[in-house]
């Protein structure tokens, strides 16, 4: 496996099947919450209002947005690539709600490198803190050879 750092300039040669991306950790606050969700002109309650989301919805606290975890799929990947590449697609899926005050981490591993075409697959998540997947995904994106 691979052991570039995210400083380091990264090249299609340099990259494996199995090498893991940097792991980042994310505990989000209810502002930065509320932040997000007001820029996506998300209203729903379960984002900010937290007697609302318990006493009503039955959720144990303020919900995380679901495309907040896919951008942070998405900057998983980037950082990574910095700027040696290019994220051309990422598919995720939300299996799982999460809440403010957890901490989760997100991450990903090489699956495939095909070095014709310069694509490079990999298979990312968002786990919680049990360890448990909560948002699983896919991205291909584009390396150029050193």
């Amino acid at each position: 496996m691979s052991a570039l750092g995210l400083s380091e300039k990264r090249s299609l040669d340099s990259v494996q099947v199995g090498d893991a991306l940097p792991e980042r950790e994310l505990t989000p606050d209810n502002v930065q919450l509320f932040l997000y969700n007001a820029a996506l002109w998300n209203a729903h309650r379960i984002h900010f209002d937290e007697p609302y989301t318990r006493n009503v919805e039955g959720y144990p606290g303020l919900v995380i947005a679901g495309p907040m975890l896919g951008d942070w799929l998405n900057q998983c990947v980037e950082e990574w690539l910095g700027d040696s590449g290019r994220l051309l697609s990422i598919e995720y899926s939300n299996r799982a709600a999460t809440y403010i005050g957890e901490t989760l981490t997100s991450g990903g591993t090489v699956t495939a490198v095909d070095q014709a075409s310069g694509e490079v697959r990999v298979e990312v998540f968002v786990k919680n803190a049990a360890g448990e997947v909560v948002t699983p995904g896919v991205a291909t994106a584009l390396l150029e050879a050193q």
